[in-house]
């Protein structure tokens, strides 16, 4: 099996860009990160990326795809479910709501 090299930044394409859910998800993930005594770099190392691009995760200055949400809920051993209920408890209440029609 080829080993896959580490890619850098935001995927290729990618336009869109909510702060508050980036800034919920990099929460879970440095506090699942850190309650289990993981470093950043080893944390990245284990799910394939630049410690750089993980610290820009946890800042909440990238929002992650959907592939690498998976690889960071398998690096730090945990489902992504878990991390997704976790990183929605972080979410403002207005994003709770369902949206209103306009």
């Amino acid at each position: 099996m080829q080993k896959r090299a580490i890619q850098r930044g935001r995927p290729k394409g990618t336009t869109t860009y909510e702060v508050a859910p980036a800034l919920a998800f990099g929460a879970a993930v440095r506090a699942a990160r850190t309650d289990q005594g993981i470093a950043q770099e080893g944390l990245a190392h284990r799910a394939g990326i630049e410690r750089s691009h993980m610290g820009k995760i946890e800042r909440g200055e990238h929002l992650p795809n959907l592939a690498l949400v998976l690889r960071i809920a398998r690096a730090l051993g945990i489902s992504s479910a878990l991390l997704m209920q976790d990183t929605e408890a972080r979410l403002p209440k207005r994003w709770h709501k369902p949206p209103a029609d306009g």
